[in-house]
């Protein structure tokens, strides 16, 4: 992730949210939902989609069948067609578990390493590979590809990066290296010593990876400590690139079997014959990032988050609470233990990402579905799996539609809509000024990238249904560091030459924390966000034209750049 940069005393930080945030419960059940889109509505089905009981809906675990199986049910009720696999709902991915068998062994100099503690080996495959006597030598540091030395020099040999400690993500770096070096094994140094403290003994426990197959799964990848690295080449700060040392031997044994995980696709049939073959697409991904064994105190998390790393995730990794911010930060947290007592929490609930974008469409579906005119052209709904892993879902439903590719006419997607608050930092600009939320805030990102007419006419729908949105493009310049236009299910579609707009109220402290839950969304904003969203639905699905796109299509095949 990018550097931010925190304007704190800018902010105007209060010690809590909103007092209507504030009053809503953990638990709650709702009454049943009505054909008109509304508050209520959406806050029966969050409360029951990003539930505690649905474990953070990660893919490749039943908990996210449950979630997915929840989204047909709801569907099946409504009579919309399904355009999943065989007549179904579901779509199924290609993914697969993978897991570290802890019979594993690595030897170095006569000493049996200990697995999960000195080494960690990364499944990609089923397979035994016998180290014996292996030759190691180093790369280089994995971020500097300009260093690593040639798949010549690295043949037959454990091949040893160090792993810089910085919050950029390392996984373009290591394809890159598994490209380069595939007859290798490759052994990632620092790995272990930068994963949190409680997440190495996860791990360890569970052992298990999720991943989608590629052509090829690439080399064996181990991650080792430095102390590890020191033993077999050296002091690790005296290393030249090229350098060999001690041999390795022992086995590494690695298995992999087929995990579940699906799309939920489904379709309003238009009223008009002629147009009824095109289809406006509408989606949000179902998954998000799963549970915890070490739980946190979810007030702590809370409070710290707020004034240290406003953007969670998107916020620097290494932020602390600094000495001026201490009595906001007691303050703040004497105010949340005075409302409820304290407890410990280990469930990323994913109540905004993206349980907002998928009940909303839900609320879409109904509201059409039961309405009293159709659309001309069909509506695709579509719920993505795995785009916490990397846009899996949508990159399989766009590769293997459902519907014929072409007949798609632009696809609108929600992802994160149900905050926007003037107390959350939503974003940054390109020049890294921290955004804000207010009233009827909501980003756009996309919108002309490939058509000015759907960026024009999305415009247009807030003026003449009296939507009452302001529309935020600071995340939408190009080169912007946060790369938001490539970090969600809309780009698998623009990838495609088909016109995209990507809808969301931004960012705040709670993303990817355990502290994303229902009881923190501003459901009227959210009711507003999904009646403008199916207006322009609507609009599009009744134009006596297609979309016209008039922007460059992206390369096929080229990478996303913003």
């Amino acid at each position: 992730m990018p550097s931010i940069r925190l304007a704190l005393g800018a902010l105007a930080l209060t010690a809590s949210v909103s007092a209507a945030q504030q009053d809503l419960p953990r638990k709650y059940t709702g009454p049943a939902t009505r054909a008109e889109i509304s508050a209520a509505d959406l806050m029966t089905r969050l409360y029951i989609f990003a539930d505690d009981s649905m474990m953070g809906r990660e893919v490749g675990t039943p908990y996210h069948l449950m979630a997915t199986e929840y989204i047909a049910n709801e569907l099946r009720a409504l009579g919309l067609v399904p355009a999943g696999d065989n007549g179904t709902y579901f779509q199924d991915l290609p993914v697969f578990t993978s897991s570290a068998d802890s019979a594993s062994s690595m030897i170095v100099d006569g000493r049996r390493l200990t697995f999960g503690s000195d080494f960690l080996p990364y499944a990609n495959a089923d397979s035994r590979i016998v180290l014996d006597g292996v030759t190691v030598v180093y790369a280089g540091s994995l971020r500097d590809s300009s260093t690593w030395i040639s798949a010549e020099q690295a043949r037959g040999k454990i091949v040893v990066f160090t792993v810089p400690i910085t919050s950029t993500p390392a996984r373009n770096f290591q394809l890159g290296a598994q490209s380069r070096f595939g007859g290798s094994v490759l052994a990632m140094v620092g790995s272990l010593e930068r994963v949190a403290p409680g997440v190495r003994p996860f791990l360890t426990q569970r052992m298990e990876w999720v991943t989608t197959p590629h052509p090829s799964a690439g080399p064996p990848t181990v991650f080792i400590t430095s102390a590890v690295a020191t033993s077999l080449l050296g002091p690790l700060d005296k290393l030249r690139t090229g350098a060999t040392g001690q041999s390795l031997a022992g086995t590494i044994v690695l298995h992999r079997s087929r995990a579940p995980a699906r799309n939920v696709a489904a379709i309003l049939p238009g009223s008009d014959a002629a147009l009824r073959g095109q289809y406006v697409a509408l989606g949000a991904h179902s998954d998000h990032i799963g549970f915890t064994i070490h739980p946190v105190d979810h007030d702590s998390v809370r409070a710290f988050n707020t004034l240290a790393r406003p953007q969670g995730e998107d916020s620097p990794p290494f932020a602390r609470i600094t000495a001026a911010q201490a009595p906001r930060y007691r303050a703040l947290l004497d105010s949340l233990r005075a409302r409820h007592p304290a407890r410990l929490d280990s469930i990323y609930n994913g109540a905004d990402d993206d349980g907002t974008g998928t009940v909303s469409v839900l609320e879409i579906a109904e509201a059409l579905a039961k309405g009293t005119t159709r659309p001309r052209r069909s509506i695709l709904f579509v719920w993505h799996a795995g785009e916490e892993k990397g846009l899996w879902g949508s990159e399989f439903f766009t590769d293997h539609p459902t519907v014929p590719r072409d007949s798609i006419v632009a696809q609108l997607n929600l992802d994160m809509v149900g905050r926007g608050a003037p107390t959350d930092v939503t974003g940054e600009t390109r020049s890294g000024v921290l955004t804000h939320g207010g009233p009827g805030y909501l980003q756009l990102v996309g919108s002309r990238r490939l058509s000015t007419e759907l960026g024009d006419l999305i415009e247009a729908v807030n003026v003449k249904q009296k939507s009452g949105l302001t529309f935020d493009y600071a995340m939408d310049a190009n080169g912007h560091a946060q790369s938001i236009y490539c970090r969600s299910d809309h780009y698998e579609y623009a990838r495609y030459g088909i016109p995209i707009v990507f809808m969301t109220t931004g960012g705040h402290a709670d993303y990817h924390q355990v502290t994303d839950e229902p009881q923190y969304i501003d459901y009227r904003h959210m009711a507003q966000v999904a009646t403008f969203v199916s207006a322009a639905v609507v609009e599009i699905a009744n134009l006596d034209h297609r979309i016209v796109v008039d922007k460059p299509k992206p390369e096929v095949g080229a990478q996303c750049v913003q």
